[in-house]
């Protein structure tokens, strides 16, 4: 079966993008975005065993700071939902321990998103030694599980320029924000400091949402790129769509 709706990028990052789908509903763009902020695992830190602590916080304090720290996730294929990564970290002050400092069991899949995550600053004489297993789990169980740090969707509104405002009628300043359509043109209103009178001085125009289309802003911990995680989202939709056809033949 063809898929009916279509897919085009505003602009387009490893980590941030955002695109324009058309021909969805409102309710198939809300279920991509929950799927894309609670269905898609990752991994993340979720035991931690300490050998040595003696900076001034808490193992329970360290254990979170450790939790929130975002790990590369290789696909389902590569990894396993119950497979478990361990990572390890010996840092003696004076100094800060950072994310970096973090070496995992299984380099080439799983390791630091970030490098420069500040987890501890050590004084002369401190000293942090652990081990933590990582596991697989899913943002609805946990917010360290959200792949997606940032996921939303605004309708795509259309501009027509009516004509010029009436003669001396001072124009009020119409603030709109997200990604405008302009003759078939997709335009940022960041490009116009969102005010519509700068893109249209002394014009009158018309703003109305495009129907069933919408522009995704996605921007991700690190944990994969924007384009595995709408991947992955979509994936578990389908899968979920299977489970219940399946469950409800007779």
């Amino acid at each position: 079966m063809t898929a009916d709706y279509d897919v085009e990028f505003v602009d387009r990052g490893e980590r941030e993008a955002r695109f324009l789908v058309r021909g969805v509903t409102p309710a198939f763009a809300n279920g991509i975005r929950r799927a894309m902020v609670a269905d898609v695992p990752t991994l993340a830190i979720d035991t931690v065993r300490f050998v040595e602590n003696s900076s001034v916080m808490f193992d329970e304090q360290l254990s979170l700071r450790l939790g929130l720290v975002p790990l590369t996730t290789p696909s389902p294929e590569e990894f396993g939902d119950d497979d478990v990564v361990t990572l390890s970290i010996d840092v003696e002050g004076p100094g800060t321990a950072y994310s970096g400092d973090l070496v995992s069991s299984e380099p080439d899949l799983v390791r630091p998103a970030e490098e420069n995550v500040p987890i501890i600053h050590l004084k002369d004489g401190q000293r942090l030694e652990a081990e933590a297993d990582a596991t697989y789990d899913r943002g609805k169980n946990h917010a360290k599980h959200q792949g997606g740090v940032a996921v939303g969707y605004r309708h795509l509104q259309r501009v027509t320029v009516d004509g010029d405002l009436p003669e001396f009628e001072e124009p009020e300043r119409r603030v709109i924000r997200g990604v405008i359509e302009d003759d078939g043109e997709l335009i940022e209103t960041s490009e116009f400091d969102h005010d519509l009178n700068e893109r249209y001085p002394g014009k009158s125009v018309t703003i109305e949402d495009v129907p069933n289309a919408f522009v995704f802003h996605v921007e991700t911990d690190g944990s994969f790129s924007v384009e595995e995680l709408v991947g992955r989202a979509a994936d578990s939709i389908d899968e979920r769509a299977a489970e219940l056809e399946e469950a409800v033949q007779l």
